[in-house]
């Protein structure tokens, strides 16, 4: 999981440091928000259109490695994107996005939240980026502002309409939260001596976790790292303008467990520190979250924001593990010879005649990312496991090479399908071995 307050800046060419993509364990998600992504009304259009430069440059990054986009919101400023292993595409499911302004009265998308849900192998989970109010004097609009975004954010779910309902939530963002009271130069000899801890009891989150109900139900792992805002761009140095902003953890992860129920009077709440959540033992899905890391990248310096990393474990019973859609591709492929593929629905679902199968090349970075589709059967919807052969899927690539079939939900947004991978043929190939 990565924030990242980029403050307008276009992407860095290498991301490998940030993503930590040659950590183990290796990972199966990745979740990353981002802050003040470039948004005027001409940027901001083309970008709807084309997709943005760092949307690019993440999917350009993943894809190689079997990461597939599975979906990304923005409002202005504001841009979350999830990725997933290919082989868990099809367990990802109702996946629904939605926004909500905070900022100049609501209107122009500068401050607020984005957040995606989804089902993970039967576990509702939810991914929330926040921007809340800067300033140090604006701690409690902070609170009031988070407040606000997960009472009001719907999804259109009649188990989950709201962020709190789903069994685990992460959020993420510019909380822009500030460390009060001390001053300047006490700031800045703490963290050069690496004394963080010095600073904890002044920080305004961990102050308000402890005035706030809604915020003790939420985790942070311990504030190990040197404040990442606000630093002078492409330096290790903090600000040396003329304002001289104190340093602060302006960017957090923060993740929540739904509890079984309220918490008794007596309970003083979680220790901010605690690193490990489940829920109650009596849920007959319990789901374990562990945080493993939690740390900034100082190597970063296009931005005054570093980025803020954590890697998480998440433990569950897997509610399903079938496909809804099995697909296959049938006899050999290539582009002079007419495909057939069969699929056959193994599970009742919210199947759709705008449902499409579409030919991805392995490696592929989102479900648009095919090269050819074509629609499901047009009249009317199959029964369950009856075979369904489809052929008339045009435009099959004339070079060949490694592929593979999807079923694309219309309704769940997502590939509830795959087949395995197979060669399709260049017909170069087929004459030569003719010959």
């Amino acid at each position: 999981m990565v924030t990242w307050n980029i403050a307008t800046a276009e992407p860095p060419e290498d991301v490998t440091s940030l993503l930590h993509l040659d950590a183990l364990p290796l990972t199966d998600l990745y979740a990353i928000g981002l802050q003040e992504v470039r948004a005027t009304p001409v940027k901001f259009m083309s970008d709807l259109i084309w997709e943005d430069s760092w949307s690019h440059l993440f999917m350009n990054t993943l894809a190689p490695r079997g990461f597939v986009k599975v979906t990304s919101v923005r409002m202005q400023g504001l841009l979350l994107l999830i990725f997933a292993k290919q082989m868990h595409l099809p367990y990802i499911r109702n996946i629904q996005s939605t926004y909500i302004r905070t900022g100049v009265f609501g209107y122009w998308g500068n401050k607020g939240g984005v957040s995606v849900r989804f089902s993970f192998y039967g576990h509702m989970v939810c991914f929330l980026n926040c921007h809340l109010a800067a300033h140090v004097g604006n701690a409690l609009q902070r609170v009031d502002e988070l407040e606000y975004i997960l009472e009001t954010q719907e999804f259109d779910m009649f188990d989950t309409p709201h962020v709190l309902d789903h069994k685990v939530v992460f959020c993420l963002g510019d909380l822009n939260f500030r460390i009060q009271d001390h001053g300047l130069h006490f700031l800045r000899s703490s963290i050069n001596g690496g004394r963080f801890n010095l600073l904890w009891s002044k920080d305004q989150l961990i102050m308000m976790k402890k005035k706030e109900p809604f915020l003790q139900e939420f985790e942070e792992g311990p504030l190990h790292f040197q404040p990442t805002y606000k630093f002078d761009r492409k330096s290790d140095t903090y600000d040396s303008s003329g304002k001289k902003r104190k340093p602060a953890w302006t960017d957090r992860i923060l993740w929540r467990v739904k509890p079984k129920g309220l918490p008794s009077e007596d309970d003083d709440g979680e220790d901010e520190k605690a690193s490990t959540s489940t829920v109650n033992e009596e849920d007959e899905d319990p789901i374990l979250v562990t945080q493993n890391s939690y740390t900034s990248d100082m190597s970063y310096g296009v931005s005054d924001h570093k980025p803020v990393i954590a890697a998480f474990t998440m433990e569950m019973r897997k509610c399903w593990d079938t496909p809804l859609v099995s697909v296959s591709p049938l006899g050999v492929w290539s582009a002079d010879e007419n495909p057939l593929l069969t699929y056959t629905v193994l599970e009742d679902f919210m199947s759709s005649t705008w449902d499409w199968i579409a030919l991805y090349k392995v490696g592929f970075k989102s479900p648009t990312d095919y090269e050819s589709f074509v629609w499901v059967r047009e009249n009317d919807l199959p029964e369950i496991d009856e075979v369904i052969q489809v052929s008339c899927m045009k435009k099959i690539p004339l070079l060949g090479g490694e592929f593979v079939l999807g079923y694309y939900s219309t309704n769940l947004q997502s590939i509830v399908g795959l087949s395995a991978d197979f060669q399709v043929s260049s017909p170069l190939d087929l004459l030569i071995t003719h010959i």
